[in-house]
């Protein structure tokens, strides 16, 4: 029989080794996720995308919205834009009544908050990041491309979604060198200039080539080992594909880069190197309001049009500068048309956001004056006439857009940042769905002329394709 001594050593022994074993417990859990469901399967969001967790509904409408934004809401004093995932993934949406609460995630992406609608949150999981497997094509009721991964907990498998790449949020740096493998390279361009560019810090249009080098086709001969290295590079780093799209501006750039840098400098070392040499790429107020100045110079592009309809495609349009500034020249231009613009893009972010655009004073009191509103709280917008023009649509396009015959593409700077076989397929889709007289705009430093099929005018300052 034994001892009063030995059974209490045999407890305080059982008792250490339970200790030991919460402390290794404790120490697995290196990860956390808020779990919630979509149509009865379980998925998570990574804890550290979010701010809270909420009940909410009765969200105000935005016009000329994509369906899975259900509106926006005043959350503390901050207008959110609220996405309802279900619908984002195509999924079913249980019938609810009108005053119904929507379960809401409450989620950072870059520096805004935005409100996501699932069916059910249900808790927070504790998992240990190593077990966290990739995904895998099984889980097809979403596309792949939003999953970071799946992990089993407690006899539930959980798909982990990646926030960052649903919102459209940039890539970090280790992430950009491997841009070209993924599928993230046609968010529009105005996006890519970095914060030092000077088109982006200022509404001073960037310095445009002159007339001449417009309709200039033939490339300065260079032939260089660094030349090619830098083309690599802006592969590589930017998602910049050199082609027959931009080749002559590129090895221009080129020569100059290596007068200002020296030939020992003239690499791409890291992706500022890479902004600082396509910085005079972008075109004229690229993510900006336009200027007085480039908004008469588009002015002059648009031709005489009696139809009562006029319909003008906007891919790649970013926050809506771009779509917005064109809808007002658009009504000035043909104030008696009904005007549709598609305006698409690949950023969720900045197409849930770009019908919430704001104006900023100066800007309002600018050409922009007749298309403004100020409210009672002093803030400028749009007039509804020209929220109503726009539509903004999230649209990856390397999958062809189904639109009506469109009168006007405009385009600027996105071709560059397409992989030359989706460069090819979406001028080809441009030229299928403008109409015989249609035209179109690229990038100031992008050219067709290589094309036999596309006619090249120069319109002041401003290079108009049409269909040969």
């Amino acid at each position: 029989m034994e001892s009063i001594a030995d059974i209490k050593e045999a407890l305080l022994q059982n008792s250490e080794t339970v200790v030991e074993n919460q402390k290794d417990r404790i120490s697995a859990v290196d990860f956390k996720m808020v779990t919630f469901s979509l149509a009865g399967k379980d998925y998570a969001i990574d804890i550290m995308k979010v701010k809270e967790i909420a009940k909410a509904g009765h969200f105000t409408y935005v016009p000329n919205t994509m369906p899975f934004v259900l509106g926006v809401h005043n959350l503390r004093g901050d207008i959110i834009s609220i996405i309802d995932l279900r619908r984002f993934f195509n999924i079913e949406v249980p019938a609810r009544s009108k005053d119904s609460l929507e379960s809401m995630l409450v989620v950072n992406v870059g520096d805004q908050l935005f409100g996501v609608v699932v069916d059910v949150i249900d808790k927070v999981v504790g998992i240990q990041k190593s077990s966290i497997q990739p995904p895998h094509p099984l889980f097809g009721d979403i596309n792949i491309k939003y999953i970071y991964g799946v992990v089993e907990s407690h006899d539930r498998l959980y798909v982990l979604l990646d926030v960052d790449r649903i919102f459209g949020v940039k890539s970090s740096a280790a992430q950009e060198k491997k841009a070209v493998d993924n599928d993230s390279y046609n968010s529009n361009a105005q996006d890519v200039v970095s914060e030092a560019s000077v088109a982006q810090e200022s509404n001073k249009p960037a310095v445009a080539p002159s007339a001449a080098s417009k309709v200039e086709t033939k490339a300065p001969v260079v032939s260089d080992s660094d030349y090619v290295f830098v083309k690599d590079s802006l592969q590589k780093l930017k998602s910049f594909y050199v082609t027959n799209v931009n080749e002559v501006w590129v090895k221009r750039r080129f020569e100059e880069w290596v007068g200002q840098r020296g030939r020992d400098k003239s690499q791409l070392v890291d992706a500022q190197d890479a902004d600082a040499f396509l910085a005079p790429f972008y075109s004229s107020n690229t993510g900006a309001f336009w200027s007085k100045e480039y908004a008469e110079n588009i002015f002059k592009v648009l031709p005489e049009n009696s139809a009562k309809q006029i319909c003008i495609w906007n891919p790649g349009c970013g926050k809506g500068y771009e779509a917005y500034s064109l809808a007002c020249l658009l009504r000035k231009r043909y104030p008696d048309a009904r005007i549709k613009i598609y305006a698409q893009d690949i950023d969720l972010l900045n197409i849930s956001n770009a019908p919430l655009l704001t104006v900023p004073p100066e800007v309002a009191s600018s050409w922009y004056a007749p298309f403004v509103v100020q409210s009672v709280s002093g803030s400028y917008s749009f007039k509804p006439e020209i929220k109503e023009m726009v539509l903004f649509e999230y649209h990856d396009c390397t999958h062809v857009s189904n639109m009506p015959v469109i009168d006007m593409v405009f385009s600027r700077d996105l071709v560059s940042f397409l992989k030359p076989e989706v460069q090819s397929a979406l001028l080809e889709d441009f030229d299928e769905k403008l109409k015989g007289n249609g035209k179109l705009i690229l990038g100031e430093n992008e050219t067709l002329a290589y094309l036999s099929n596309w006619s090249e005018t120069l319109v002041g300052s401003v290079v108009v394709y049409g269909k040969q």
